[in-house]
């Protein structure tokens, strides 16, 4: 198989059927070495839906898509075989049978020592996906969350389990190491005090907007963290970014980063064992000229080549 992309020097982009960059679309126990996914599940939001078409969207966008990064100096095909790998099974209706069939669909591919790029969908697709990269490593995880919203959440209507409470569920099983994980972009007002004691209890290392702000963007990048060689996930909610770069998404809170600043952290992440990545809560039926599907499709190709670059 060539993982290489459909030459928009040959079909125009706006032809074709849409994959993601598109790349070959292939079944899950093909020989590529990163598979992206789609997940289109919106049973765990709590105010506006839509994220379920998500990954249709970014298909759709994908046309745009190219492979080089001028800034990393790479062709990420060149050093990867990534691949389309279709959706991951959802019951539109019913979260705990999601969980259930995201959890058999990870499984079985990342047993296979393949890597997986997860579209969403709502911010409540981590959970099992964490879940599965627990068994496979037999050990918490680094976790690089940018979102505007905490995500530890207490139950809301009685449910446990909703897109605002993924965190708190990963911390509490203990499939992420709190302290060494890292938070980035969070803002805006809480329902009350009590929101920020899952915060002190596990000594939680959240960076708000007000800290990138602070200083320059160069400072706040040469200050993050290194992973080393620790297994480490990205959780991308595209609600990190400011309604104005961001319109077609779940919950918006104004003040948050713009997408150059998006791009100049993910660029400026050392991380050298990417074991996986999901990037979430695009709805596009509040979106506007595809604004926020670029920003995710671009967000989606920062990431790629941070597993480019640590080949």
């Amino acid at each position: 198989m060539d993982y290489k992309p459909l030459s928009g020097r040959e079909f125009p982009r706006f032809s074709a059927i849409k994959t993601f960059f598109r790349l070959p679309y292939v079944e899950v126990d093909a020989d590529y070495q990163i598979g992206i996914c789609g997940i289109p599940f919106d049973g765990g939001v709590s105010y506006r839906p839509g994220a379920r078409f998500g990954p249709s969207q970014v298909r759709e966008v994908s046309s745009l898509g190219r492979v080089y990064h001028w800034s990393r100096a790479l062709s990420f095909v060149e050093k990867l075989k990534v691949a389309d790998i279709g959706d991951c099974p959802v019951v539109p209706i019913d979260l705990q049978k999601t969980y259930e069939r995201i959890q058999k669909f990870y499984g079985q591919i990342i047993s296979q020592d393949k890597k997986i790029i997860a579209i969403g969908g709502d911010h409540s697709i981590t959970l099992p996906i964490l879940r599965e990269i627990k068994k496979k490593y037999k050990k918490a995880i680094r976790l690089v969350h940018f979102d505007a919203h905490l995500d530890t959440y207490p139950a809301a209507w009685d449910c446990e389990y909703h897109h605002g409470s993924f965190l708190r569920h990963a911390i509490e099983e203990g499939l992420v190491d709190a302290p060494r994980s890292l938070h980035i972009g969070i803002r805006g007002p809480l329902a009350g005090e009590t929101d920020l004691d899952v915060i002190k209890k596990y000594k939680m290392n959240i960076l708000t907007i007000d800290d990138l702000r602070a200083g320059t963007l160069k400072d706040f990048c040469g200050h993050l963290p290194d992973f080393n060689n620790d297994p480490t996930y990205i959780s991308f909610d595209v609600d990190a970014l400011d309604p104005a770069y961001a319109p077609g998404t779940g919950t918006p809170v104004v003040g948050g980063m713009t997408t150059y600043e998006a791009q100049q952290i993910l660029r400026a992440l050392k991380i050298k064992n990417l074991v996986g990545a999901d990037i979430v809560e695009l709805s596009p039926p509040f979106d506007h000229s595809e604004i926020t599907a670029l920003a995710a499709l671009d967000t989606l190709f920062e990431i790629i080549c941070i597993f480019a670059q640590a080949k």
